[in-house]
């Protein structure tokens, strides 16, 4: 892995939850945490351009709040329609309780 991202500390996404981030020089990030790995995708839908951090996430997957699509967070891929293209996911490292991505 080259360089790394900082985008939070792991204590801030507890187990189950997601969590928005806003990196430098990156869109908008969204931050998972399923059974205690963590994963990083775009925060922003392919259907319409919706925030997925304002839906509903449960397991491994995330709901867009605009039409119901959900994605696979630890893919990225589209889980039911209208979502069809995946959203694109990150390499996350977690070292002393603070998350990166690879750049």
């Amino acid at each position: 892995m080259g360089n790394k991202v900082y985008l939070c500390e792991a204590q801030c996404v507890p187990e189950g939850k997601m969590k928005r981030v806003d990196a430098e020089g990156l869109q908008s990030l969204a931050v998972f945490n399923v059974g205690s790995q963590f994963y990083v995708t775009s925060n922003i839908c392919t259907h319409n351009v919706a925030v997925l951090t304002d839906g509903y996430f449960e397991g491994e997957i995330v709901e867009c709040p605009l039409h119901g699509g959900s994605f696979n967070v630890k893919t990225g891929e589209p889980c039911s329609f209208p979502c069809e293209i995946p959203i694109k996911t990150y390499e996350t490292v977690v070292e002393n309780g603070k998350i990166y991505i690879a750049e």
